[in-house]
């Protein structure tokens, strides 16, 4: 018997976007949202993906490129583009999810380093499946899921100098959102040392929200600032939120308040 025909893939690269693109997605609805950051030229470095498996699944994904204009902008390109390709062909010959995406991302990985121009890229991968999320990350795009209540129920530790010391308790937050290393990280797509960690899977209630993000969200908005604007609310109200508060932050930026110009992009999800 024939599969059912699945939803287009969905690629947004070098996106400038006044607002989130509403979306259904895997059972579920998505609000993409990606534009360059306010204070360098074009182009946008992030780029940002979801890729159909079948009806009730696929794979949401965010690159954020590394390595300066255009390398960045390649690095993260190649990544979706490879990813596209794998998930397409497993879903047409029977293979899992799970394994289209580390072989997408395995021979991403392969293809940027091929680029020769220095090029890197960061990489968060969520696989839905059935109302079920996973988590497959490499540098510092986070991954977060909130209940409508607040209870962080899942958060990716950032692959970074900052992210391990926040996870080991060395430094707090309030510490981490300021801090002069912040933005350097110390695992990437185009890397011989690069490494893919992989969460459980997790049942999503149909009220939880899911947001996955590059860092000019993360390093904008506090986590507690976060949930609290994701966690209940129409999803298009949502992004529309997340954007202006974090663009204000870059633009305006006021004491004791995080502020990073930088591209910004990010995915919110819930299931219907």
């Amino acid at each position: 018997m024939d599969k059912p025909e699945t939803q287009t893939a969905s690629l947004f690269v070098d996106a400038d976007m006044a607002e989130g693109l509403v979306l259904p997605f895997a059972g579920g609805q998505a609000v993409v949202f990606s534009a360059r950051s306010p204070d360098k030229p074009p182009p946008n470095e992030d780029a940002v993906a979801l890729l159909p498996y079948d009806e009730r699944s696929g794979a949401l994904v965010i690159a954020d490129g590394m390595g300066g204009t255009p390398a960045g902008q390649q690095a993260s390109a190649t990544a979706l583009a490879v990813l596209k390709e794998t998930v397409a062909a497993a879903a047409l010959d029977d293979v899992a999810l799970r394994a289209a995406i580390l072989n997408g991302i395995e021979e991403a990985n392969h293809q940027i380093a091929r680029l020769g121009v220095g090029a890197g890229t960061t990489l968060a991968v969520v696989e839905i499946q059935d109302g079920a999320a996973r988590a497959y990350h490499v540098g510092d795009s986070m991954i977060l899921v909130t209940g409508q209540r607040g209870r962080v129920k899942l958060r990716t530790i950032s692959h970074s100098p900052v992210g391990y010391a926040v996870e080991a308790g060395f430094l707090d937050e309030v510490e981490a959102m300021h801090h002069d290393d912040r933005h350097l990280v110390c695992n990437m797509l185009g890397s011989a040392e690069m490494r893919v960690e992989i969460g459980s899977s997790l049942n999503l209630a149909s009220r939880d929200t899911l947001v996955l993000a590059s860092d000019g969200l993360f390093d904008n908005l506090h986590v507690d600032e976060i949930v609290e604007r994701i966690r209940k609310g129409p999803l298009p109200r949502v992004a529309a939120s997340l954007a202006a508060d974090c663009r204000r932050r870059m633009t305006q930026p006021q004491a004791g308040e995080p502020s990073k110009p930088d591209d910004l992009t990010f995915i919110v999800f819930r299931r219907n």
